[in-house]
């Protein structure tokens, strides 16, 4: 296994799981039902969930690229 490749897998899933919690939040918001964690928690928790995702992934990059130096 490549060096980062962990960290970039881990931050693929993050990010698709932050892009569904944003788009169960802008539904949430558009159809004006009352959800568990309302709209504004759905898309911040996705927000949240996505810029993380991201962080990984710039760190597995830059692992990955050190390690071929």
């Amino acid at each position: 296994m490549h060096v980062g490749s962990k960290r970039t897998t881990i931050g693929r899933i993050g990010a698709v799981l932050g892009f569904v919690c944003g788009v169960i939040g802008l539904l949430a918001g558009l159809t004006d039902r009352t959800w568990k964690l309302w709209s504004v928690g759905w898309f911040t928790g996705g927000t949240l969930l996505t810029l993380v995702a991201l962080f990984l992934l710039l760190d597995g990059a830059i692992a990955s690229q050190k390690s071929r130096s």
